[in-house]
């Protein structure tokens, strides 16, 4: 599959999209090949491209005032940035940053295409909204975990999320805690109590699930 030909098909929104429109996508459009770890955008800047991500994951956070950090969300191969759709639509610069959690390949498409397809085309109208929609709806239940779910529960799900086949989380106290938008020192004392319980065991740099089991079923207690 050629890549700069092809990009428009891995995404169903765009795949269902008139010729005229992909053909102007696929023209304006250049793939970006970006190295884990680069900041993709951050505060204070403003979006002057569309990505559509190909390959790898990027992760969208934000930090407050007081210096504490919460991932609000990540993006996916087969997937666009809901923050950049709003900046996009609103001119406004970026509130949080978006950072590279692997290599990255995206397709970038320029602010003048993406207004003046969001303006003439409906098909592609409805895909940025409907895009937009699914990303606030998760923004929203991320809120209501923040604010209403107990972190016993929050870390459970997070863990058994980011396990590898192995059964292994590669991250750290502070990653978690991040993760969750709590302080570090809070999920330090919920991880020891897991290893207490026997359901995990903790290295540097690493955390092994040993029963995946109950802390499927923890994950699973909203109350």
């Amino acid at each position: 599959m050629n890549i700069q030909t092809d990009w428009v098909e891995r995404f169903p929104g765009l795949s269902r999209l008139e010729p005229p429109i992909k053909e102007l996508l696929l023209s304006r459009s250049v793939i970006v090949d970006v190295p884990s770890g680069t900041t993709l955008f951050g505060p204070g800047n403003s979006p002057e491209n569309m990505l559509f991500l190909l390959d790898g994951t990027v992760r969208v956070q934000q930090v407050s005032d007081t210096g504490h950090e919460i991932v609000l969300y990540r993006i996916h191969a087969g997937q666009s940035c809901v923050l950049t759709t709003a900046c996009l639509l609103a001119y406004e610069d970026y509130a949080a940053d978006g950072i590279a959690e692997t290599t990255v390949q995206a397709a970038a498409v320029p602010r003048e295409v993406f207004d003046d397809l969001v303006a003439q085309s409906k098909s592609f109208r409805d895909f940025v909204f409907a895009a937009f929609a699914k990303r606030i709806t998760d923004l929203f239940r991320m809120i209501d975990e923040v604010a209403f779910q107990r972190l016993d529960v929050r870390l459970a799900d997070k863990l058994v999320n980011l396990a590898n086949s192995d059964n292994v989380v590669k991250t750290t106290h502070q990653k978690l805690s991040v993760e969750l938008g709590t302080a570090r020192e809070v999920v330090s004392r919920q991880l020891q109590e897991f290893q207490r319980r026997g359901w995990i065991e903790q290295a540097r740099g690493r955390v092994s699930l040993l029963d995946m089991t109950q802390l499927k079923t923890l994950a699973n207690h909203n109350t």
